[in-house]
C-alpha cells in the first residue's frame, strides 16, 4: 500500500449493528437470530470493497477517541485502509448503526451518525492544508451522512471543483440531501428507486425512468437500482441498463455500498459503460449472496 490514496471516502465510519434471521419477521416479531457487530457506514463499507478490488482509499470521518473508536480504527488499519485523515473527537462517541435484517429483508435500521453531523467541516481539514492536493483532482466517494449544509458546502467548493465525485444518500431518509448536487449539476448520483422518487418528487416504474428524470432536474449522472429488476447509468444521451444477476439473498446491508465501489474500481480501471456496469451488478449479487467476506 502506497501513501497516496487512490480516492477519498468521505462520510460514516461507524460500527454496525447486526441482527439477522433466517425466517420472515414482522412489526413485533421476537425471533431467534444472530447479532454481529462489524466496521461499518457507508464511506468505510465503499471503502473496504474498493480495498477488496485493489485500490487504496483514504477515509475522512469523525471517529471518537474513545474505546469504541481505537477499536473502530484497528480494524480499518487492519484492512488496509488510510485512517490518518480521520477526525478523532476528544468530545464526540463514536457513532453506530443498528439494523434487524429477515429473509423478506430489512425490517428496522436505526443510524446514529450524529457525531459525524457535529463534527461539521472539521472532516475536510485534510483538503485544506498540506495533507492533500490542492485542489484534489482524484476520485471522491461521499455519503449522506454529511448535513445539507456540509454537503451544498461540497457541491460547490473549489477544493473539489476537479474531483471525480460519487455520491450515495445513505438511505432513502437522506435522499434529499442530495439535493444541492443537482443544482450544482456536480458528481455522479448512485441512488435507488425510492430515492430517485425523492429526490423527484415522484414515483417511478423503473430504474431508466428514474434515471431520465434525474438528468432533467440537473443530474451530472446518475446510476438508479432498484434491487433485483434492471439498474442504468445515464449521463447525457446515453442510458445503460442492465438486469442484475439473480441471487438467493442472504444479507442486505452494505449491498449498495459494495455496488457502488464496484463500479467506481472498474471505471477506474478503464472499463467502459457495460462491462463496468456487469462488473458491479455481479460483484453486488455475490455480496448479498454472502460470498464476499467482509
Amino acid at each position: 500500500m502506497t501513501d497516496t490514496p487512490d480516492i477519498l471516502c468521505i462520510g460514516s465510519v461507524l460500527w454496525d449493528v447486526i441482527g439477522r434471521c433466517d425466517t420472515p419477521m414482522r412489526q413485533g416479531s421476537d425471533m431467534p437470530g444472530r447479532i454481529t457487530r462489524l466496521p461499518g457506514g457507508v464511506a468505510l463499507n465503499i471503502a473496504m470493497a474498493l480495498r477488496r478490488f485493489g485500490l487504496n482509499p483514504a477515509l475522512l470521518s469523525a471517529v471518537g477517541r474513545d474505546t469504541q473508536g481505537d477499536t473502530l480504527i484497528a480494524a480499518c488499519e487492519a484492512r488496509g485502509l488510510m485512517t490518518h485523515l480521520i477526525y478523532r473527537s476528544d468530545d464526540l462517541p463514536t457513532d453506530q448503526y443498528m439494523a434487524v435484517e429477515a429473509t423478506n429483508g430489512l425490517i428496522a435500521a436505526i443510524a446514529d451518525a450524529h457525531s459525524l453531523e457535529a463534527a461539521g467541516d472539521k472532516i475536510l481539514l485534510p483538503l485544506r492544508d498540506s495533507a492533500l492536493p490542492q485542489p484534489f483532482t482524484g476520485a471522491v466517494a461521499l455519503d449522506g451522512n454529511l448535513t445539507v449544509d456540509l454537503l451544498s458546502q461540497i457541491a460547490r467548493s473549489p477544493l473539489l471543483a476537479q474531483a471525480d465525485l460519487r455520491v450515495a444518500p445513505a438511505s432513502p431518509g437522506k435522499a434529499l440531501r442530495l439535493a444541492p448536487f443537482l443544482q450544482a449539476g456536480r458528481g455522479t448520483l448512485y441512488v435507488n428507486l425510492e430515492e430517485a422518487g425523492l429526490l423527484c418528487q415522484t414515483e417511478f416504474s423503473g430504474s431508466e425512468e428514474a434515471a431520465a428524470a434525474l438528468l432533467a432536474r440537473g443530474a451530472a449522472r446518475a446510476v438508479v437500482t432498484d434491487g433485483g429488476k434492471p439498474t442504468t447509468v445515464a449521463q447525457g444521451q446515453i442510458m445503460t441498463t442492465q438486469t442484475p444477476p439473480p441471487v438467493a439473498v442472504t444479507r442486505i446491508t452494505g449491498a449498495g455500498d459494495t455496488f457502488m465501489a464496484a463500479h467506481v474500481a472498474a471505471e477506474l480501471r478503464g472499463l467502459g459503460a457495460d462491462d463496468a456496469l456487469d462488473a458491479a451488478l455481479s460483484a453486488a449479487a455475490l455480496y448479498v449472496s454472502g460470498e464476499t467476506k467482509i
